[in-house]
């Protein structure tokens, strides 16, 4: 692979990966031919270029591999949103804080929004006190992420899980295995 390299002289690392020094690019491309595997220039800027002899072809698989692995092991977070109207009774309310509990034991961050309609936006501290007392309903689960602020027509305060309320979830989870795995 000859395409990107235009120097004289380069420093080889082997196909062993051991340092072979300074050798001229005609030297470095026959043992790289020799090896039957490509010469790779992998520090362009360095004085001389620093190439390498491996297999390009498996450099390349073996980093996607790794890109997937990393890619499998990050976790998603995703946004769950409880819409609400400022009139929205206590008891309709209270299914809507039992679902915001669940999501944010799970591990995902919780959007309360509270539309307005009509002359409603002329008393926004009504849906800023259902806020205030939603966010006290989970304050054992939940951290204010954002503070409760106006949108347009809508009022909004985003949850985020406590670091202890996801741990407690997953110590539990543990423990009922445990269990299983004893009966």
């Amino acid at each position: 692979m000859n395409e990107g390299i235009r120097v004289a002289e380069v420093r080889l690392i082997g196909p062993d990966g051991g340092n072979v020094g300074v050798v001229p690019i005609r030297q470095a491309l026959q043992i790289a031919r020799d090896a039957e595997m490509d010469l790779v220039e992998v520090s362009p800027g360095a004085t001389p270029p620093v190439c390498r002899v491996m297999d390009f072809g498996k450099f390349i698989y073996e980093k996607a591999k790794k890109e997937r692995e990393a890619k499998k092991s990050q976790t998603k977070i995703e946004v769950k949103e409880i819409r609400l109207r400022p009139k929205t009774n206590g008891a309709h309310r209270g299914f809507k804080v039992d679902d915001a509990r669940r999501w944010l034991g799970q591990g995902h961050k919780v959007r309360v929004t509270v539309k307005f309609r009509g002359r409603e936006m002329d008393y926004p501290e009504i849906a800023l006190e259902d806020l205030r007392e939603i966010v006290q309903d989970l304050v054992d689960v939940a951290v204010v992420e954002v503070p409760p602020q106006m949108e347009g027509r809508t009022m909004l305060v985003v949850l985020a899980p406590a670091k202890g309320a996801v741990k407690k979830k997953e110590k539990s989870e543990q423990a009922e295995v445990k269990t299983e795995a004893e009966a």
